[in-house]
């Protein structure tokens, strides 16, 4: 007969050394306990594998508490192998396993993935409780497999409200909206008593959906029920109403709130700073009481996309100052701060402090290092951190190095590596195409860049959409091919936007084409009635054609809707300092030393051009 040792047994024995030699069994499976214990189980599997094996050889079976104890341990580790050779063990000898150490099993086999083995284990039990069921739904659920998940629901004899829980949970994290809500329905009708996890499942539908009735029903049924005192709950309506852009409503929510941990603060700086009032996203993250490295980065971000890049920089230095580690979001926006305000230095700071840090950047961070070497003029090192790159698995990466070539007019090496990106077996995607056509735009490859958008819309199913138009038509209007701008137009699956309009119009000032010209205002006109810089467009197109009874009716328009042509503004930067300035501006107190940057400059042209 088989001998059993618990868990217990085994430390009794082992506070005497006289009854546990280093061999024995009971050593043995205490051994085992402790690799478990210890998180160290995955890694010891020669190990693991010697111990299960010895005991079973000298016919030792583990009771149900330690299997259990060690089946638990391969499902947090994820140890499908281990838990094999613990489910092994656990079948010899036994005839039938009971309904607990199933469930384990269940358990076990779903955290690792194998859901296989795990309805076999489902499909084999004698008896089913409640918990039984719910722990094979869960595990479909978990490993995103709806449709059994489902059929299973369906054929359970009886549900609690965890059964619908999963249901609502796992619609709505895989993006089946419909259903999740239907479910939630359901529960609502049934006698079964919801709880805060019932709301959270439907809540992710209203983060997703951005649908500000849904939030706000929701936000109602919650507050009836008096579950708006949860932690979660009140954090997730916050999010949802920021999501829906209701941000004073989420602000109210937020100051109603009786305990506001770091993701409520987190989600309204990050609400504040999405919608471009920075003010208000400035004045909220000063008052938070715990910052994090989330929070730091939300407020870069927000100061990159508003074009202020030197003060997200400015805060990326506080925050190292501060002591936050900058992560891969942060890295990214700083780069793209440094591209947007043309800072070398800055970028170069940056890169070398990812060196110093023997930080790993994901395809993220150097695509970011890409652009920003390439939009601060230094191609070729951005080339070489590209080449460098071990992983080019991801599009992305791909685009980023396109699109730089392109922005410096090299076409051919830009179709080139997109050959390459072919060989490597990277899938192109749709901004793949955006930068092909813009490359050759740039570069004057007509017939090449028609040639690839057939190729890719036709053989990779990538539908195209309103900017893919709109860079085709500026591929065919620089080349002054205008008749198949307009064929283009009406081939077209959607309506044209202002993109595409903008694109035929500066298509029309390059050829002065005024018929056409005047076509591309009138719809840009209905599309956008406010902006000016379409009769701005015709103005100069009127004014290159010499039409001037034309050009007086425009500006006579022009003056009627009080349109003013904004003015552009330079920069320079002097001893790290970047100063900004309009034409004819003579108010800088450094008007002088700018002058003599601009002349040293000009001169440096000039010698290029002339070969001085």
């Amino acid at each position: 007969m088989p001998i059993r040792f618990s868990a217990n047994q085994v430390l009794k024995r082992n506070l005497n050394p006289q009854n546990s030699p280093k061999n024995h069994p009971s050593c043995v499976v205490q051994r085992l306990i402790d690799i478990a214990s210890q998180g160290k189980f995955k890694f010891n599997l020669k190990q693991a594998a010697e111990s299960i094996d010895f005991i079973s050889r000298k016919g030792i079976r583990l009771d149900s508490q330690t299997v259990a104890f060690l089946l638990k341990h391969c499902a947090k580790s994820r140890s499908l192998t281990e838990g094999k050779w613990v489910h092994l063990h656990l079948s010899n000898g036994r005839k039938r396993l009971t309904a607990l150490l199933s469930n384990y099993l269940i358990h076990m086999y779903s955290s690792c993935g194998d859901y296989k083995t795990a309805r076999k284990v489902f499909d084999k039990m004698y008896i089913r409780n409640l918990y039984s069921w719910n722990n094979m739904l869960s595990g479909y659920a978990k490993l995103g497999l709806l449709e059994p998940a489902e059929r299973l629901f369906d054929q359970m004899p009886e549900r609690d409200v965890v059964s619908w829980n999963t249901m609502v949970i796992s619609f709505a994290k895989n993006g089946f909206h419909g259903k999740a809500l239907s479910y939630f329905a359901h529960l609502r009708r049934s006698s079964i008593a919801f709880d805060h996890f019932s709301f959270a499942g439907v809540l992710i539908s209203c983060v997703k959906l951005e649908n500000v009735g849904l939030t706000q029903q929701v936000h109602a049924q919650i507050l009836v029920a008096g579950l708006l005192s949860n932690v979660v709950l009140s954090n997730s309506t916050v999010d949802a109403y920021v999501k829906c852009g209701l941000i004073k409503d989420a602000r109210k929510l937020f100051n109603g709130m009786a305990e506001k941990d770091v993701f409520a603060w987190t989600t309204m700086v990050s609400g504040y700073a999405k919608s471009g009032d920075l003010k208000s996203a400035w004045e909220l993250f000063s008052k938070m009481p715990e910052l994090n490295t989330m929070s730091w980065t939300l407020l870069i971000e927000a100061y990159v996309r508003k074009g202020q890049g030197h003060e997200a920089l400015r805060l990326f230095e506080e925050m190292t100052l501060r002591g936050f580690q900058p992560d891969q979001f942060t890295f990214s926006s700083s780069l793209c701060a440094c591209a947007s305000i043309a800072s070398l230095r800055y970028g170069k700071q940056i890169h070398a402090r990812l060196i110093k840090m023997d930080f790993v950047p994901n395809t993220i961070v150097v695509s970011s290092l890409i652009d920003m070497y390439s939009k601060c003029g230094c191609l070729d090192i951005g080339r070489r951190v590209f080449y460098l790159t071990r992983n080019k698995q991801d599009a992305a990466l791909w685009n980023t190095m396109i699109s730089s070539l392109a922005q410096h007019g090299i076409g051919e090496e830009a179709i080139d590596l997109f050959l390459d990106m072919m060989k490597a077996g990277v899938k192109p995607d749709k901004t793949t195409l955006v930068f092909l056509l813009n490359a050759c735009s740039h570069s004057g490859l007509v017939d090449v860049g028609i040639g690839i958008f057939e190729i890719m819309t036709m053989d990779y199913d990538i539908v195209a959409d309103q900017d893919h138009y709109a860079w085709l038509i500026d591929l065919l209007g620089r080349a002054g091919r205008l008749d198949e701008v307009e064929l283009q137009l009406e081939k077209m699956p959607c309506k044209p936007d202002t993109r595409v309009w903008n694109s035929v119009l500066s298509a029309c000032m390059i050829h002065r084409n005024v018929e056409l010209g005047r076509k591309a205002v009138k719809h840009l006109l209905k599309l956008e009635p406010q902006e000016s810089a379409a009769d701005m467009l015709l103005a100069n197109l009127y004014a290159s054609v010499d039409t001037l009874e034309s050009l007086e009716k425009v500006w006579e328009l022009l003056n009627k809707r009080r349109v003013k042509k904004e003015r552009a503004v330079s920069w320079v930067e002097i001893e790290n300092t970047v100063h900004t300035f309009t034409v004819s501006d003579r108010s800088h107190p450094l008007e002088d030393e700018i002058c003599l940057v601009l002349q040293h400059l000009t001169g440096q042209i000039e010698d290029e051009l002339f070969g001085r």
